[in-house]
């Protein structure tokens, strides 16, 4: 299983509709997706329709209170794969401090520890990160392989980019030294000079950013407002045509960095 945290400090950059989307097209392809919500304000799970605070969430495998395996819920089913869902909701908020007052075990960690149980369950897990930086997102960044990044080319479009670059290293240094940042995705673009400067700006600062840019189009916020992945909503708009692009530019990255490993081990 191969484990995605997308997070950026900025709020209404396309975390959520990048999540479930990479989600489905990584369905689409034949995966078995585990889509966790990070998120005290649990958008993904009202997305996928299992938001409650009757059921278990993530705040249960925080703070240890549940199995993991009793917490997800089934989402999507596809022809040949599927996706299932870890809920949160405001519960989180308390649940990480229960966990920053818990010293009997690792804090930063428990996530990771949680999914090891049911990695041969799923092809990727994908999880959507709160906009900051708490005990919860530190777990997400302590679990994941991949780190993607969601901006939006406007006034305040890399606010916080460069914290979450540094929270990266740290936690690649202290809990994850397999973590990688594999790139910043452009959401909400338009093809005019000053998107194609801010362009060039975010080029600048970031080491990698995704040729591949998820053009605006009001079939986005559409899609949201029925929970369904644009791709199922308006197949032939622009923003359902550059995630299908963007998720074969990360599958053609991941399949690079294996020929590049196995070249240096010989």
């Amino acid at each position: 299983m191969r484990t995605i945290s997308i997070i950026n400090l900025k709020g209404g950059v396309g975390k959520t509709v990048t999540s479930i989307n990479m989600a489905y097209q990584l369905m689409q392809r034949g995966s078995r997706v585990l889509l966790v919500d990070c998120d005290k304000q649990g958008n993904t799970s009202k997305f996928m329709k299992c938001h409650s605070y009757d059921k278990k969430s993530l705040s249960d495998i925080l703070t240890g209170t549940e199995n993991i395996g009793e917490v997800i819920v089934p989402g999507i089913s596809g022809a040949m794969g599927y996706i299932d869902v870890i809920p949160a909701n405001m519960t989180l908020l308390a649940a990480d401090r229960r966990v920053m007052l818990d010293t009997t075990k690792p804090q930063q960690t428990r996530i990771r520890s949680a999914l090891e149980q049911i990695r041969e369950d799923y092809t990727f897990c994908i999880i959507d990160c709160a906009p900051d930086i708490n005990i919860s997102v530190i777990n997400a960044l302590a679990a994941s392989d991949d780190v993607i990044i969601p901006v939006t080319i406007d006034k305040f479009a890399f606010d916080g980019i460069k914290e979450i670059l540094e929270q990266i290293d740290d936690v690649r240094r202290y809990y994850n030294p397999r973590l990688n940042f594999a790139g910043c995705l452009i959401t909400s673009y338009r093809d005019n000079e000053f998107n194609n400067d801010g362009v060039e700006t975010l080029k600048a600062m970031c080491s990698r950013v995704f040729d591949t840019k998820i053009k605006w189009t009001q079939m986005v916020s559409a899609s949201v407002f029925v929970s369904e992945p644009v791709s199922v909503y308006s197949p032939r708009c622009g923003a359902s045509k550059g995630y299908a692009k963007f998720v074969d530019e990360y599958e053609r990255g991941l399949a690079s960095d294996e020929h590049d490993r196995r070249a240096a081990n010989g």
